[in-house]
């Protein structure tokens, strides 16, 4: 299996991204040569992690008949100052909302998701430390 994107250079540092025919536009802030209309491409690697648990967790879930209100995932990444400037670090915040949310079964489908079925998460650890946390909300 092989997934493909392409990317065209649109002025200056901007770029329109072509994934599996969904289209974003990608860039940088003014200061860098950029137009800053559209996220960076260094942000985009939190949305692929924060994406890749979430659907997973939602999956898992569901098949645990957890029902849940609300489910939110925040991703901050810490990025390294000397060149190549590169995330060292990511720290997952998963937060969910409802009633008699049991955290042990949340945690557990966290676990599994970044454990064994996140190609994300598997991916980034060969690089960085991953670290997360569990916030249930009623």
């Amino acid at each position: 299996m092989k997934d493909t994107v392409s990317i065209e250079l649109i002025k200056n540092m901007s770029f329109e991204v072509n994934v599996n025919g969904h289209k974003i536009i990608i860039d940088t802030a003014e200061e860098y040569g950029g137009n800053n209309s559209g996220p960076k491409p260094k942000s985009l690697m939190l949305v692929a992690l924060a994406g890749c648990t979430g659907m997973d967790l939602v999956s898992i879930l569901r098949k645990m008949r957890i029902n849940f209100n609300k489910l939110k995932i925040e991703v901050d990444g810490n990025i390294t100052n000397e060149n190549p400037k590169h995330f060292d670090h990511m720290h997952i915040k998963y937060i969910i909302k409802g009633k008699n949310i049991p955290a042990d079964k949340v945690n557990s489908a966290i676990e599994m998701s970044l454990g064994k079925y996140c190609g994300v998460s598997y991916s980034y650890k060969k690089a960085m430390e991953i670290t997360h946390e569990l916030i249930i909300e009623e």
